[in-house]
């Protein structure tokens, strides 16, 4: 049974300050002029409610058509549908003989794709590759996320089940230090650490990148990365900065996994390796620079205060943190809706906001914590702290 989650910090965040008061009045009488049925009639009777109207509407088909439009995606990659209209644009005759799949209704499929961009035609019938299917088809971290969202839609069928025993669904158990809600119980079987590791991994890529653009490793004399799954992140900085001693903790079995890969890469005296969890073993200490890349987010309050705490003791005076993340945003983002029921259904995390995480770090003794912009906040956020 996982333990019960530490919501309140998240309530403080997102009570509306004007929910009493003139403010909440005017915003009562607001939502209630917004829902009359005299307010929509008169809107579709003038060019800028028309236009206002057609807007919304648009906009809450959009959210009710999602589900449709993932599942197009996913028809897309399970049949290689991008990258063979990136070798050659191509007929639906020739599609359904590759695919296997009758003409009709894959020419159903093609013209949904066409529709949201994933696909776009290119005259006499031909059928290329969209602005939104060349990423896709270019990185294999966005595929395998596509692919491992199956067991998010299967979960998703009845939400309110997912939301009412959600140590029932199968990402849940797809999971499993997320599950026990910490890394400190049963080793996951070999097969199954190597499994998600691997998706780790190749969905790690843009993480990646994004801090090697925005921050001065080469500061740094050693860095830790603590969660580190497979490598990918110690072997990208090994070949980003030639003087930086590097130090990888994980899971035993990840472990395992994480030194065959970095052997394979000739890069052993480069990075050392250490398994053990967080939750009952401590931290390698000489790193000036602990990295903590998609980690927080997966556990609850009361395991991200020990591993902070973890970590602070590790680091020297002056040593710094990097925490990256998917972080909630003030405003309104669709990847706050994702992140939200995907952590749901992983087991014992939560997407929290730049300003809870900041206070998590400061609680542990971080201070000077602060965010440092990176190219594409839907990734993660970055904040950085250093030890008093």
């Amino acid at each position: 049974m996982n333990p019960a989650p530490d919501v309140s910090a998240r309530a403080k965040v997102t009570v509306a300050p004007d929910a009493s008061g003139w403010r909440g009045n005017w915003r009562r009488r607001m939502d209630r002029w917004l829902t009359s049925p005299d307010l929509y009639r008169w809107a579709i009777g003038n060019p800028v409610g028309r236009w206002i109207t057609r807007r919304r509407a648009d906009a809450l088909f959009g959210i009710m058509a999602g589900f449709v439009h993932s599942q197009v995606l996913l028809a897309c990659v399970r049949l290689g549908i991008l990258e063979r209209v990136l070798a050659e644009p191509a007929r639906i005759d020739r599609l359904a003989q590759q695919t296997g799949v009758d003409a009709e209704p894959l020419l159903r499929l093609l013209e949904s794709a066409v529709a949201i961009g994933l696909l776009d035609r290119r005259g006499d019938g031909l059928y290329g590759l969209g602005a939104l299917g060349a990423p896709v088809v270019s990185h294999t971290g966005i595929r395998a996320m596509i692919e491992h969202n199956a067991l998010l839609y299967e979960d998703l069928q009845d939400p309110l089940a997912l939301m009412r025993q959600p140590e029932k669904a199968s990402m849940h158990a797809y999971w499993p230090y997320a599950a026990s809600g910490s890394t400190a119980g049963p080793p996951a079987p070999a097969d199954q650490a190597a499994r998600y590791s691997e998706l780790m991994s190749t969905s790690q890529r843009f993480l990646i990148d994004e801090l090697l653009a925005c921050y001065a490793f080469d500061s740094h004399r050693r860095v830790l990365d603590v969660g580190g799954g497979q490598g990918g992140w110690v072997m990208a900085l090994a070949r980003h900065t030639a003087d930086l001693d590097l130090i990888l903790f994980d899971l035993p079995d990840v472990a395992r996994i994480a030194t065959e890969r970095i052997a394979g890469q000739q890069l052993t005296h480069r990075i050392r390796v250490h398994g053990g969890s967080f939750m009952s073993d401590a931290l390698p200490r000489g790193a000036d620079l602990v990295t903590l890349l998609r980690v927080a987010h997966d556990h609850p309050d009361a395991v991200v205060k020990q591993l902070l705490k973890a970590i602070y003791v590790a680091l020297p005076v002056g040593g710094k943190l990097l925490l990256a993340e998917p972080m909630a945003r003030d405003g309104a983002s669709v990847s706050d809706a994702y992140f939200h029921f995907y952590l749901l259904a992983m087991g014992a995390g939560r997407l929290r906001t730049q300003h809870e995480l900041s206070t998590l770090m400061s609680a542990a003794g971080f201070s000077q914590v602060h965010a440092i912009s990176n190219p594409l906040r839907l990734h993660a956020g970055v904040l950085i702290g250093q030890k008093r």
